[in-house]
């Protein structure tokens, strides 16, 4: 096909017939659907990815960006422990991108899709007057055994992070702001460009026999989730600063853009990791089993409050955007 060809030229049926094209999947399989074995539970996750809010393709390669999109959404999964099984597609394109430009899209997609096990895809496209979207819908199916044997929450359990955390943001300001250090940063921007998430991590864990009390994605900042973890569970938790994992030249870059990467980790979002709680008695089998993950606090009785703990003993009460923690 010619670089510039437009849809009005190709059709919205036939694009979508294109795109598929030894993708693995099947079109038109709408409404998407699976059957659950016998005591498990179904979940879904929705994204909605809006260009000049959640991204700026200034910068964003589009294969990337259709990349990260199934991310967020998938990251939701692996946090209440469910295998992915169905991903819903739904863009809508601007008249300035082309068809070649959302092969490059689809290609990201597809891609995740198939890395994180997918069985079904389904996928349509409509017209934007206000720049790209991305809506995602994934769902998935959490085992039996995760259901029955998830434990009750308790004091002292370990507050545990699949990767670190703030380099997604600061990639985002190098690209911002227009740094000429991106070669040496690549790290911090793969972490906002692309990031990836650990393949099946409900399955492992489930085979390691450890079932998290509870887990959440993120994606807002860690206190945005730990905030959550206190709400749902009705216990306090300590953060401890120096525990947070960061990446290597985090805290030179953030000297350079006059941001702290302690801030960065706990309101900067778009980390896209995910966070766990385990129970304190399977603290060896999890350091062993699970090497990349980081423990960086525990939950605490409920008058201790939610904290953030500095290396010299001080404790700071956690703040996010969103939460109005006066009422």
């Amino acid at each position: 096909m010619a670089e510039q060809t437009s849809f009005a030229q190709v059709g919205r049926i036939e694009a979508i017939r294109m795109l598929f094209r030894d993708s693995g999947y099947e079109p038109f399989n709408e409404p998407l659907w699976f059957s659950c074995t016998d005591g498990a539970a179904s979940t879904s996750s929705s994204k909605l990815l809006l260009e000049g809010v959640d991204f700026n393709l200034v910068y964003f390669p589009l294969k990337h960006l259709g990349y990260k999109a199934v991310i967020e959404a998938t990251g939701e999964l692996y946090a209440v422990m469910a295998q992915p099984r169905t991903l819903s597609i739904v863009l809508g394109i601007s008249a300035k991108l082309d068809f070649k430009e959302i092969q490059e899209l689809w290609s990201g997609i597809l891609c995740a899709a198939h890395e994180h096990g997918y069985k079904s895809l389904s996928l349509d496209l409509q017209p934007s007057k206000n720049g790209l979207s991305i809506s995602v819908n994934a769902c998935g199916e959490a085992s039996a055994a995760c259901c029955s044997h998830r434990p009750k929450a308790q004091s002292k359990d370990l507050i545990c992070v699949s990767g670190s955390l703030g380099a997604a943001y600061l990639g985002m300001q190098l690209l911002e702001r227009e740094s000429k250090d991106l070669e040496k940063n690549k790290m911090l921007l793969a972490a906002y460009l692309k990031p990836e998430l650990p393949v099946a991590v409900p399955t492992r864990l489930e085979e390691s026999g450890i079932f998290p009390s509870f887990g959440y994605f993120i994606n807002r900042g860690l206190s945005d989730a730990v905030l959550r973890l206190t709400r749902d569970s009705g216990l306090g938790a300590k953060i401890y600063a120096d525990k947070i994992p960061f990446e290597g030249n985090s805290f030179a870059v953030g000297k350079e853009l006059d941001i702290d990467p302690i801030s960065a980790a706990m309101n900067g979002g778009d980390d896209c990791q995910i966070l766990f709680t385990v129970p304190i008695l399977q603290l060896e089998k999890f350091r062993h089993d699970f090497q990349a993950f980081d423990i960086i606090g525990h939950l605490a009785q409920p008058e201790a409050g939610t904290t953030l703990v500095t290396p010299d003993g001080v404790e700071l009460p956690l703040r996010a955007q969103g939460w109005n923690l006066d009422n």
